[in-house]
C-alpha cells in the first residue's frame, strides 16, 4: 500500500529537513533541545557571533522548529515540539547503530 502525501506538506517537510540540514541552525536546535538557552549562551558555546545567532534563529522560528519565551530583557529559546525534539533524538539514536557492511 502506498502512501499518498500532499505535495504541500511534501515541501514543508523538505524545507525542515533543509533548515536543520545547516550544520549552524543543527547545531543551535541542540542547543535548545535539554531546557531554554539565552542567545548569547548559544553564541558562547558554539564560539558564533549574538548576531549570526539570532539570524539562524529568526528562520527556527518561523519553521516553529524553536519557540521564544521572553524573561525581561533576555529570550530564552527551546525546543518546544516534542516532534521536532523525538526526529532529533532518534536522528541522534540512529547514528550511534551499528553501520552494515555493504560490501
Amino acid at each position: 500500500m502506498m502512501l499518498t502525501i500532499a505535495e504541500g506538506t511534501v515541501a514543508e517537510l523538505a524545507d525542515i529537513f533543509r533548515l536543520l540540514g545547516d550544520t549552524t541552525r543543527l547545531r543551535i536546535t541542540l542547543c535548545c533541545r535539554a531546557h531554554p538557552i539565552a542567545v548569547g549562551d548559544i553564541a558562547a558555546s558554539l564560539d558564533i557571533s549574538p548576531s549570526l545567532v539570532s539570524h539562524h534563529l529568526r528562520l527556527l522560528r518561523a519553521a516553529r522548529i524553536v519557540t521564544a519565551d521572553r524573561q525581561g530583557k533576555q529570550v530564552f529559546y527551546f525546543v518546544s515540539d516534542s516532534h521536532i525534539s523525538r526526529m532529533v533524538a532518534s536522528m541522534l539514536e540512529h547514528l550511534d547503530e551499528p553501520r552494515l557492511d555493504l560490501d
